[in-house]
């Protein structure tokens, strides 16, 4: 666990083991949750398919493609949970790929039209 306060700035940076340098990371989705095995029912979204949803959100410069840096402000969920825990999905691309999902960037999702 880590332990911090509300309103405090969460740092995360994930990078991709590769010795491939020509390989990138995509932030595509950030989710959390209350229960660490639900990521369904009650949640919050500080970035989905590339679109940020929660203004405190924000990336940072890396020199490197295959390390992704971001921030957000740390939150709570209410009802009585007091725990918070995140699940991030990321898309590996390779680099110049521009048809690939990293060059996308943020894409909502239309929906069907269910008409006959």
């Amino acid at each position: 666990p880590y332990y911090i306060d509300l309103n405090q700035n969460v740092f995360l940076q994930a990078y991709l083991h590769s010795s491939d340098k020509d390989l990138m990371l995509f932030v595509d989705t950030c989710v959390a949750s209350p229960d660490p095995y639900d990521f369904n029912t009650l949640v919050y979204y500080i970035i989905k398919n590339g679109c940020v949803r929660d203004s405190s959100f924000s990336t940072f410069y890396s020199p490197y493609k295959y390390l992704a840096r971001f921030k957000f402000n740390a939150f709570e969920f209410m009802n009585r949970h007091t725990s918070v825990y995140m699940k991030c999905e990321l898309d590996v691309c390779r680099l110049g790929d521009y048809s690939s999902r990293c060059y996308q960037g943020c894409v909502s999702r239309s929906k069907r039209d269910l008409s006959s």
